[in-house]
């Protein structure tokens, strides 16, 4: 176990690599019970560095070294030293070949980073600090280098061999041992290495690029999923098309590779070349894939292919930068998804996200900026707040640029950058440099910590036809940050009267012909607290806020129930009008959180009602804003939790929802044709969306003729979609004979299909019912479960987790259970233990009874011998919060 006691490392110690790798070559040998892996690296001093250190000093965890030679002369363990997971060389020429030989188990390597074994089948994940499991090397994101690969293994058990770049060779040598040979041109950091063998098959395409390239396009996965490949395939080819189209950007080789992993840490990897994807993100067929796995397979498969310009040819500095590849290419992922399918719910699907788990990550022990300061281990960083809220940053210079002006800088970004490591910095000034705007305020959102929030406030003048409107904002402490700056906010904004929206003119503004006739526009915050006075206004407006969630920040505006049952009918902004039908719904649940026997407004039902008969609204958006807020969310807007209670009054809403509109949702459910032929396209998936949301509520009322809706979708439906949503809603029902039944029955038809066994794990670690962590618990001891496989921990203990209130039990055993999770699973794998740990660390916001349980929990954690660093960070950053 490696040492939990690491210092904190700091950006501003950043200093540049002291040598560069110009050449690597590496050989590997894969035999039963280890790996033989012989480097060669044609090194020299980097003219960069400021020579004070003239120490070779290179990274590596875990390994045998058999062999040390510089120049082709071997090296006595007396002529170097290892140490620290370092290899450290002293009195070494300005250029010089480094030769090393190591072995390594991949067979024991449940750390899953490195090279390892899974189902069989050899591969590699080196991001962030894999690949010093695999040999000594300058493993650090600035140290880009060419490669060239070799891969010997037994013919007939590991028949593709793969590796990053074009192939040069592949023969067979004596005793049956298969040589591949790979060649990447195109410099790169170790951490985008990347190896596969095994016994594969793959689904082939090819893919001609703008300037008339073929480009042969494989997806390699064991046999019996080869028909689940076709979806991906599609996706990547038409990510390729996209990316050639909106950012200009073309595939650089002759072949891109992706291959399906059953034990992955992560979604997938961008290695150059060759991706490696957990199945989870590859495979998907009508039968065993939801909707939601066929659009996290598109996005999933696009985001790594994006990543070949937004990471691979412009890769960042140091970890600390991780957002500048990250953040930009979620971004560009979710500009792809938009396009594929419906924008305006794509983009309530990102902002519930981040609403629910990015604000708390930056109301807890754990809050960094998208560009932190300081880490003791970098797994940990891999956050939503680098990925999703780095994309909010991103969108934010979209809006405030203009796509034209936004696509100049990247495209000089791009060619500023390209085969370099960069910053941010470097990202946000060939924004400006392309824009001509100054952005320096705005770069505060890379270095402040926290969620800002807008107080917001508006009056009507009427004698001078004028609407002023008070914009205040603030950010609370983060850990590290007690005092922030004003961020520069962009405010979408429209002004609703009774005949709908009214054009805006903002006084003492000099005339715009363009702006004249506007009703929407973006106002530029950059003060604590600043007013904007629009005239000619005719009448008292509603103002629609924050159009189009157009900057990850709380806002507070003090609408009457009237103004939100107003915005959720009638407004033109999608977001506008999903988050007016989440406030008045929050209102509602409030009530009935003081009084049980309180009746739910009726301005909200009545809402409800008029868009469940709204002509020309899409299905998936009917079925956003029919949906009452997530307990999570709930959650998030209390000062001190209370998850019974909010669970107790949500429910009640739903039932109320279903009484009040019970006839309509059925004519939404009776009106499927469930055995219409499947497609992952936006128009059908809104309405199974639609429809399954229906169903939902209607079993709120755990009638019978639900029931027999229920049972008769199981046993009709064509797809994995139908089937979850009706099996859901009896796993959810007092009909749990039949529920347990047909349960039984869906794990007998799909138990040799992991994917979907996951998501039987994970329906019933989500149930409602008070006995979900005894049945929890009994599911562990399952012949299908393995606690060394990811995807299964998060089917089962993840999903359980986000059960808030079977989690946030009053006699406190899921903390416990939890906790034993945390301390098992850290002696195998401590990135995922680290990721698993979340759910314990916001304690404070815990009643006291709670609050005690969950610290004892985390403290027993903190108290074991021998904890990782990744475990150790976490767990001590949140404790720390008791001082």
């Amino acid at each position: 176990m490696r040492d939990a006691q690491a210092q904190t490392i700091h950006r501003k110690d950043y200093r540049p690599s002291a040598y560069l790798i110009e050449h690597t070559e590496l050989s590997f040998d894969l035999q039963d019970g280890y790996t033989d892996v012989h480097s060669r690296l044609s090194m020299r001093r980097n003219p960069q560095a400021d020579g004070s250190d003239e120490v070779l000093v290179l990274d590596g965890i875990g390994l045998e070294t058999l062999r040390v030679a510089i120049d082709g002369e071997e090296l006595s363990e007396s002529q170097y030293r290892i140490a620290d997971e370092q290899l450290i060389i002293n009195g070494l020429p300005d250029a010089f070949s480094f030769e090393c030989i190591t072995r390594i188990d991949p067979d024991s390597n449940d750390a899953l980073e490195g090279l390892y074994r899974s189902s069989g089948m050899y591969c590699t994940q080196c991001e962030a600090e894999g690949f010093r499991r695999i040999t000594w090397y300058l493993d650090r994101p600035d140290v880009l280098s060419v490669f060239t690969v070799t891969i010997r293994a037994d013919a007939d058990r590991y028949p593709v061999l793969l590796s990053n770049g074009n192939r040069v060779s592949e023969v067979k040598e004596d005793n049956n041992r298969l040589c591949s040979v790979w060649h990447d041109p195109w410099p790169k950091p170790s951490y985008l290495f990347a190896l596969v063998a095994g016994d594969l098959q793959s689904l082939d395409d090819r893919f001609v690029t703008a300037s008339g390239k073929t480009v042969d396009l494989h997806i390699f996965v064991e046999p019996k999923d080869l028909d689940k490949c076709d979806h991906a395939m599609e996706s990547l080819k038409a990510s390729m098309a996209w990316d050639e189209e909106v950012y200009g950007r073309e595939y650089d080789l002759d072949v891109f590779n992706i291959v399906a992993v059953d034990d992955f840490n992560m979604g997938a990897m961008e290695n150059k070349s060759l991706n490696i994807f957990n199945t989870s993100c590859v495979l998907a067929k009508p039968e065993t894939t939801s909707d939601m796995g066929f659009q996290r397979v598109e996005a999933v498969v696009a985001h790594e292919y994006f990543h070949n310009w937004s990471g691979n040819r412009v890769t960042c500095q140091d970890w600390f930068q991780l957002s500048l590849k990250e953040g930009f290419t979620v971004f560009r992922d979710s500009q792809f998804s938009a396009d594929r399918g419906s924008a305006v719910v794509k983009r309530v699907e990102d902002v519930s996200l981040l609403r629910t788990v990015q604000f708390a990550e930056d109301a807890g022990p754990m809050a960094h900026p998208i560009r932190p300061d300081s880490y003791m281990e970098i797994s940990n960083f891999y956050t939503v707040t680098i990925y999703e809220k780095g994309a909010e940053v991103l969108r934010m210079l979209h809006t405030l640029l203009g796509p034209e002006a936004f696509r100049r800088g990247s495209d000089l970004y791009f060619e500023r950058h390209d085969g370099q490591a960069a910053t941010c910095e470097d990202f946000v000034k060939a924004m400006e440099d392309a824009s001509g705007l100054d952005l320096n305020q705005f770069r505060l959102w890379y270095s402040q910590a926290g969620t800002p929030e807008l107080r917001v406030s508006g009056r009507y003048d009427a004698e001078q036809s004028e609407y002023h409107l008070t914009v205040e904002q603030s950010c609370p402490s983060t850990p590290g940050q007690s005092e922030k700056q004003p961020f520069h906010i962009p405010l979408s904004l429209a002004l609703v009267g009774d005949a709908g929206q009214i054009a805006l003119r903002l006084k003492d503004e000099e005339p715009d012909a363009e702006q004249s006739d506007n009703t929407e526009r973006v106002l530029n915050v950059r003060q604590t607290s600043e007013t904007f006075v629009f005239t000619q206004v005719p009448e008292e407006p509603v103002p629609s806020l924050l159009r189009g969630f157009s900057a990850p920040v709380k806002l507070h505006f003090d609408y009457s129930r009237d103004q939100l049952a107003l915005l959720m009918r009638r407004d033109s902004d999608g977001f506008v009008r999903w988050d007016a039908a989440q406030q008045l719904a929050r209102q509602c649940i409030d009530d009935l959180r003081v009084s049980a026997d309180a009746s739910v407004d009726e301005r909200y039902l009545s809402a409800i009602g008029d868009i469940l008969q709204e002509p020309g609204l899409e299905p998936a958006m009917v079925a956003l804003l029919i949906t009452p807020p997530t307990e999570a969310w709930l959650g998030e807007q209390e000062s001190q939790l209370d998850a019974q209670s909010i669970h107790r009054a949500r429910e009640q809403l739903k039932l109320a929802i279903t009484g009040a509109h019970e006839d309509k949702l059925w004519a939404i459910v009776e009106s499927r044709d469930l055995t219409q032929p499947y497609e992952p396209s936006a128009a059908q998936i809104g309405l199974r969306s639609l429809a399954n949301t229906a169903l939902t509520l209607l079993m709120s009322q755990d009638g019978e003729r639900g029931r027999d809706a229920c049972e008769r979708q199981c046993a009709q439906a064509n797809n994995m979609t139908d089937r979850l949503a009706a099996l859901r809603a009896l796993v959810n029902s007092q009909f749990r004979e039949l529920a347990d039944e047909l349960l039984e029955q869906f794990y007998q038809q799909w138990q040799h299909e992991p994917l979907v066994v996951n998501e039987w794990f994970a329906l019933q670690a989500s149930c409602r019912h008070e006995d979900t962590l005894q049945r929890v618990q009994a599911l562990m001891a399952h012949p299908a479960f393995d606690r060394r496989n990811p995807n299964k921990l998060r089917a089962l203990v993840g999903a359980f987790c986000r059960n808030a209130h079977n989690f946030h039990r009053a006699d406190g055993a899921a903390y416990e259970w939890l906790a034993d999770v945390i301390i098992d699973l850290d002696g195998r794998n401590p990135q995922l233990a680290a990721r698993m740990l979340g759910p314990l660390c916001n304690w404070r916001r815990q009643s006291t009874e709670q609050s005690i349980a969950m610290r004892q929990s985390l403290q027993r954690i903190a108290d074991r011998n021998h904890l990782s660093r990744d475990v150790f960070e976490v767990v001590h950053k949140s404790l720390d919060e008791a001082s």
